[in-house]
This record gives structure tokens, sequence and C-alpha cells, in this order.
């Protein structure tokens, strides 16, 4: 459903893969009877003009049905467990200056991509709580 990587993409403000997320929240917060018709019809029926029109900003993420939230909510905190350390850890190595000259260019690279990864997850966190 998320495609081979089976991860979504979000930016600073809104989501990259915005289809692929809202279709997933929207069969994974479904009933099991409405789960039931989906698969029956085969998906729903044409509602490209509403897909469309309808992009997944942060904005729209916060409101979202909480039940949608709450699984959005979770799973962002699983992403984040799933790192060795935390954003303030991350945030205490970059401003220590002494420390972060030691590290190899390649490790200073991957701490600026998991902070910023760490930032946005953050982000997410307080808009769907």
């Amino acid at each position: 459903m998320v495609g081979e990587e089976g991860a979504f993409v979000l930016g600073w403000d809104e989501v990259l893969t915005e289809e692929e997320l809202s279709v997933t929240l929207k069969v994974l917060c479904m009933a099991e009877e409405e789960f039931k018709e989906y698969k029956e019809q085969g998906g729903w029926e044409d509602d490209s003009e509403e897909e469309e029109n309808s992009t997944l900003s942060y904005e729209d993420l916060s409101r979202l049905k909480p039940p949608c939230k709450k699984l959005l909510y979770d799973s962002v905190l699983l992403t984040l467990e799933s790192y060795g350390s935390d954003l303030k850890a991350e945030q205490d190595l970059l401003n220590n200056k002494e420390a972060y000259e030691k590290l190899s260019r390649r490790e200073q690279q991957a701490l600026h991509v998991r902070y910023g990864q760490k930032r946005i997850l953050h982000q997410l966190l307080e808009v769907v709580r």
C-alpha cells in the first residue's frame, strides 16, 4: 500500500507522499465492514476530483479524525524509538564544537540528516497530538 519502501516522505510543511498516506490512513482506520466493502469494490469509487483538491499540509493533519491522529502519532513515536539517540542528544552534539569537530565529515553529515529527520518527526507529533 505504501510502495516498496514502506515509508512516507515528510517535509517541513506537508506530507510529500500525500496520496499514499491518505489512502493508508483511510484503510487502517476503517471499520471491518467498511474494509470488506472496500475490498469487494476493488478500492473506492472514482473520487479523483476529491483527491486532486486535497493536500496533506500539517494543518490538514491536525484536523484528522482522532483514530487516524492516534495511529499517526503512535507511528511517529515508533520511528523515533528506532533511532539510537534522541533529538536533544543530536542538538547537544551539534552545539559542542569540540566534539563535533572530532567527527569525520561523513559522521557530521549523518548527524545533520538525523537531526533534521528528528525535528520533522517532533513537529509532526505536535501537529497530531
